[in-house]
C-alpha cells in the first residue's frame, strides 16, 4: 500500500478545520518546532497533517518508514508516550532503530481510523525539558487525539447519512411517480365500466339485472374516489401540496348537498342528518371543498355507529366557512390522534374499514392550500366531530 492510497484520509484531516489550531497548541505545550497528524497501520506511516517550523520537509501524504518511529509498539499498547531522551526510555529505546526524527511526544486516538499526533525536535534546554515533562501534557494530547478521530468518525457517519438519504429521496421519488401512473392509467378503464353500466340500465327493466348495475355504479364511483385520493396524494408529495383553484363561488351549499345525496346513495344504510347554510360569493375551489366533505362522510360512514345518524353542517361564521361532520362510533385512540392526518395512517395502525387510508390526509390538505384548518375532537359521550375552517369572502347584496 502506497502512500496514495492513504488519499482519503489525508483529505478527511484536511477538511476538519480544528486541525492546524490543534497542532499549533501541541507545538505551544510540548515547546517543540514540530507538529503533527500521522495515519499509521501496521505496514505505513502517512503524514495527514503538519505543522513544521524547521522545515524538515514532510509534508501530508509524505510517508515515514514505520520501523524509524515507535509506532508498531504504540498501536499495541495504545497509550500516549512522553519522554525526554528515547535512549533512556525503559520501553521504547530508540538506539537502534534510525532516528530521521528524535520523537519527543506521541499520542494514539481511538477511531476507526487510527491517528496519532506527534511532537518533535528542539527542546531548548533541560529545565524547559523538565517543566515541560511536569505538565499534564498525556492528558491534553490524547484529547486532542480523541477530538480529532471523533471529528473523523462524525464526518464519515455524516457522509454515510447523506448517501442514505439521497438513495432514500429517490426511491420515494420513483414510488411517487409510479402511483401517479399507476392512478392515471386506471381511470381509462374505470370511465368504461361507468358508461357500460349507464349504458345497460337503458337497455334493461328487470329488478335483478338494476340492482346489480347499482352495485357496479356504486363501486366504480368507490373506486374512482380511490383513485383521485392516490393521485391527489403523489401530486402533493411531488408538488408540494395539493393544488387548487379558488374563485367565487355563487352555490358551495348546492355543491355540498349533491355531495351529500352521492354518498348517500353509495351507501344506503346511513342515516344522515344535515344542515347546509352556506351564503354566495365563497372564494374557494368548490371541487376540492367537495372532495374534502366526501372524504369526512366516508370516514364517517365507515366507523361511525350504523344506528345513529351522522350530523353534518356547513355555515358561516364570521370570515370563515364552516363544515362539520360528526358520527358516533368508538372513539379514536388517543395515541392515534398525533398521526390522523398523516397518510396510511389507518393501515400502520391496523383499524378497520376500506381505502387506503389517504381520505383524512387529503382533506387536511385541502383544507392547508385553503389556509385553514382540519381539526377533530372525540369522546365517548359526545362522538367524534371533524371541524374544517377556512377564511372566505362573502359578495353580500
Amino acid at each position: 500500500m502506497t502512500s496514495s492510497d492513504f488519499s482519503q484520509d489525508v483529505n478527511a484531516i484536511h477538511s476538519i478545520e480544528a486541525v492546524p489550531v490543534i497542532l499549533s497548541m501541541v507545538k505551544h505545550l510540548t515547546g517543540m518546532r514540530f507538529a503533527a497528524v500521522a495515519r499509521v497501520t501496521e505496514r505505513n506511516w502517512v503524514a495527514c497533517a503538519v505543522d513544521d517550523s524547521i522545515d524538515f520537509g514532510l509534508k501530508p501524504g509524505d510517508e515515514l518508514v514505520l520501523e524509524s518511529t515507535i509506532c508498531h509498539e504504540i498501536r499495541q499498547h495504545r497509550k500516549p508516550v512522553i519522554f525526554g531522551h528515547a535512549s533512556e526510555h525503559p520501553i521504547f529505546p530508540c538506539t537502534t532503530r534510525p532516528k530521521p526524527m528524535d520523537w519527543r511526544a506521541t499520542s494514539p486516538s481511538p477511531s476507526s481510523r487510527p491517528m496519532a499526533i506527534f511532537s518533535g525536535h528542539c527542546v531548548p534546554s533541560t529545565r524547559c525539558l523538565r517543566m515541560w515533562m511536569s505538565r499534564p501534557l498525556p492528558m491534553a494530547l490524547t484529547l486532542f487525539a480523541q477530538l480529532i478521530a471523533m471529528s473523523l468518525d462524525t464526518q464519515n457517519n455524516l457522509e454515510i447519512t447523506k448517501a442514505a438519504l439521497v438513495t432514500a429521496h429517490e426511491h420515494a421519488r420513483l414510488r411517487e411517480q409510479f402511483v401517479a401512473v399507476l392512478g392515471h392509467d386506471l381511470r381509462t378503464p374505470l370511465s368504461a365500466i361507468r358508461m357500460s353500466a349507464d349504458l345497460l340500465e337503458t337497455k334493461t327493466t328487470d329488478k335483478r339485472s338494476l340492482k346489480l348495475i347499482s352495485a357496479i355504479r356504486s363501486s366504480s364511483t368507490r373506486m374512482g374516489m380511490l383513485i383521485e385520493n392516490v393521485l391527489d396524494f403523489a401530486r402533493g408529495r411531488m408538488g408540494g401540496g395539493i393544488p387548487i383553484k379558488r374563485q367565487l363561488v355563487d352555490d358551495l351549499g348546492n355543491t355540498l348537498r349533491l355531495t351529500l345525496d352521492e354518498v348517500q346513495s353509495s351507501n344506503p344504510e346511513a342515516t344522515f342528518v344535515h344542515s347546509l347554510n352556506i351564503p354566495a360569493g365563497v372564494y374557494c375551489d368548490s371541487l376540492r371543498i367537495s372532495q374534502l366533505l366526501s372524504n369526512l362522510l366516508g370516514n364517517a360512514v365507515t366507523h361511525g355507529s350504523p344506528a345513529t345518524p351522522i350530523t353534518v353542517q356547513a355555515y358561516a361564521e364570521e370570515n370563515e366557512i364552516v363544515i362539520s361532520v360528526k358520527n358516533q362510533g368508538t372513539p379514536i385512540p388517543p395515541q392515534l390522534m398525533p398521526l390522523l392526518f398523516e397518510p396510511f395512517t389507518r393501515s400502520e395502525a391496523g383499524q378497520r374499514g376500506e381505502g387506503l387510508g389517504l381520505g383524512l390526509y387529503i382533506a387536511s390538505q385541502i383544507t392547508t392550500a385553503h389556509n385553514g384548518t382540519l381539526n377533530v375532537v372525540s369522546t365517548i359521550e359526545s362522538g367524534t366531530c371533524f371541524v374544517a375552517r377556512f377564511p372566505a369572502q362573502f359578495k353580500w347584496a
